[in-house]
């Protein structure tokens, strides 16, 4: 019994000490209200695409309301037939709800053709004016019979550490 009421003070004492540093946080507005996941995960028809972003300070400037976000992408066919990516479709809004579409030919001026178990990745970068906005869209994906197909590319979040969020 002894264990069991030491155990429950010592969860008492958690819950009080995290209270407690919500609390402090709240009143410095550091809390944020929802999490976002660290990246996106999504597989259409044997091609796994992941996705995370990240920020870059040294080309951002927020007096000038310019944040600048790269991201990481790998794209690997986890089916049994290739695929060529043919061309990609970007879905960007910022914290104002504002919706830029981005369309183009491959990723990075490639069009790479991937038999199954090979991957490819790349890394690009996303221009905002708020400091925080999200990123999702679609591959346009080619099957050697001629066949096409579209390949989700799950939401990511585009979001300035809270770091550096405060020395602005």
């Amino acid at each position: 019994m002894q264990g069991l009421i030491t155990l429950k003070q010592n969860r008492e004492q958690e819950v009080l000490e995290v209270k407690t540093v919500v609390r402090q946080r709240r009143d410095r507005v550091i809390v944020n209200a929802m999490s976002t996941p660290k990246m996106s995960d999504q597989t259409t028809e044997g091609i796994r695409v992941g996705a995370a972003a990240f920020f870059l300070p040294d080309q951002s400037d927020p007096e000038c309301h310019t944040f600048v976000f790269g991201y990481n992408i790998v794209i690997a066919n986890t089916g049994d037939e290739p695929a060529q990516l043919l061309s990609r479709h970007w879905v960007i809004i910022d914290a104002h709800g504002r919706r830029e579409d981005v369309r183009g030919a491959g990723v990075i001026g490639q069009t790479p053709r991937l038999d199954p178990g090979q991957a490819f990745k790349y890394q690009s970068f996303c221009p905002l004016k708020t400091n925080w906005g999200t990123m999702e869209g679609e591959y346009k994906f080619r099957r050697d019979d001629g066949s096409t197909f579209e390949v989700k590319i799950g939401r990511f979040y585009l979001v300035m550490p809270q770091e550096e969020e405060a020395m602005v």
